[in-house]
């Protein structure tokens, strides 16, 4: 049950210290996610007018919107399989040495692929750490919801989710400063993660809640009692509504994000050249629009939390659709200047980014923690699975259907993320409520 606060306590005595190593440890995993991931996007252009060369293929913009979106596909497939895979492990073994054995994965393989020689070597490192990606999202969020069981659990959520928007914005300062030295350097960084293993298996504990959960499945086995599985229970009821309605809203968020966040970079590197400026002037352009992007993206995860606890989820959720498809329409719809795009980049930060804070603090309030981090998991992996095809799909429209435009082709993908809009009419309001016990069929068939 959440705990009640006596009207004389303030904040800071109500927040234990575990909450604030949790939220840390949290915090710092997914935000070197996101600085790692943001290398990558940062670096793509580059990465393959480098590598196409070595496999026999020539560098054009539509080449480098092919290949580069296929390498950004397999990342996100990576992601998706591993969110499942590692959700499933930490409802049956726990959260902490889970989260650590994937952050281990994705910052070895990351690096590793600095030495990559052909995109499609590039393509599979990327795969593999895309599978250890896939553990920080849906694991972090649940191990705040099962730690923070007080007033501020969504306003934790959302900072914890504001790390990876400001792994963006790390990223883009770094780019900046050592751009210059190539992208292999860049994503060597990547290594940088697995620093925080350590961090995490010495301080962050494992919730009570996730320990008693442990402690009676080990009790029904050595009974001889069958589990049902997790993912069986997912899409069974009573648990089938809420995974479609998080599918949903996950989905929509993911496809408009990773539309975007993938292809404005690239946009913005086609007008510089085409206006006859040189590539420095590009990387320039491109790592000042990143931090924009990004900063907004930072006040749009931190500040979903407060805004839900404020005024409920549903509508700060709506209040994120609106903003993400205005400023997308505005932005890629229309040739704009390079001015322009500095205008729009915290703009759509905030509202892109804020639907993505939404879905990992909304998520743990619709499942019982038995299924909680395999729920979350599999929500947005459904999402991503979809959402992997989405930059691969704007370079291929972009070259056949908008004649090389990858604004109008990414606008366009971006487009399809009105689903979350769908998944948002049927979800319930969870604000000021307990996180959810277990269902009357319990976890197992007796």
């Amino acid at each position: 049950m959440t705990t009640k606060t006596p009207p004389h306590t303030t904040w800071h005595r109500e927040i234990t210290r575990t909450q604030w190593l949790v939220l840390a440890g949290t915090t710092l995993g997914w935000g070197l996610d996101g600085f790692a991931g943001s290398l990558y996007v940062l670096v793509l252009g580059p990465t393959m007018t480098e590598l196409l060369p070595n496999s026999g293929i020539g560098v054009t913009p539509s080449a480098i919107g092919l290949y580069g979106g296929l390498t950004v596909t397999m990342f996100l497939l990576g992601w998706a399989v591993g969110g499942i895979c590692f959700g499933i492990l930490a409802d049956y073994f726990g959260r902490t040495r889970v989260l650590s054995l994937g952050i281990l994965t994705y910052a070895v393989f990351t690096a590793l692929a600095a030495f990559s020689e052909t995109w499609w070597q590039l393509a599979l490192l990327r795969f593999v750490a895309g599978v250890g990606s896939g553990v920080e999202a849906p694991v972090g969020a649940a191990l705040i919801a099962e730690t923070w069981r007080n007033r501020f659990r969504a306003r934790a959520g959302g900072i914890m989710m504001s790390g990876y928007a400001g792994g963006f914005f790390v990223a883009a300062a770094v780019y900046a400063a050592l751009g210059h030295y190539g992208w292999r350097l860049m994503l060597g960084l990547a290594v940088l993660p697995a620093l925080l293993v350590w961090f995490i298996r010495r301080y962050v504990p494992e919730p009570e809640e996730v320990g008693a959960h442990l402690d009676r499945r080990r009790e029904r086995k050595r009974r001889n009692e069958k589990d049902t599985f997790v993912l069986k229970r997912l899409f069974s009821k009573p648990l089938l509504t809420p995974t479609l309605v998080c599918t949903a809203l996950a989905t929509g968020s993911l496809i408009a994000f990773w539309s975007v966040s993938t292809w404005y970079p690239q946009i913005i590197r086609q007008f510089t050249a085409s206006d006859g400026l040189p590539k420095e002037t590009a990387d320039h352009r491109v790592a000042i629009a990143s931090m924009l992007f990004n900063a907004g993206g930072i006040i749009g995860y931190a500040l979903w939390g407060f805004l839900a606890d404020a005024f409920g989820r549903r509508k700060t959720f709506g209040l994120c659709f609106a903003v993400s498809a205005a400023a997308i329409v505005a932005t890629f719809a229309f040739d704009r200047t390079y001015t322009e795009y500095l205008f729009a980049m915290p703009i759509l930060g905030f509202g892109l980014f804020g639907a993505l804070s939404g879905t990992f603090i909304y998520g743990p309030e619709l499942f019982p923690v038995s299924v909680r981090a395999t729920a979350l998991a599999v929500c947005n992996s459904a999402g991503r699975f979809v959402t992997a095809f989405g930059p691969l799909v704007a370079g291929v429209i972009a070259v056949s259907w908008f004649d090389g435009n990858l604004g109008l082709a990414t606008a366009s993908v971006a487009a399809l993320g009105v689903v979350a809009v769908i998944g948002l009419a049927f979800a319930p309001e969870t604000r000021g409520m307990p996180l959810p016990a277990e269902p009357h069929t319990e976890e197992s068939v007796r």
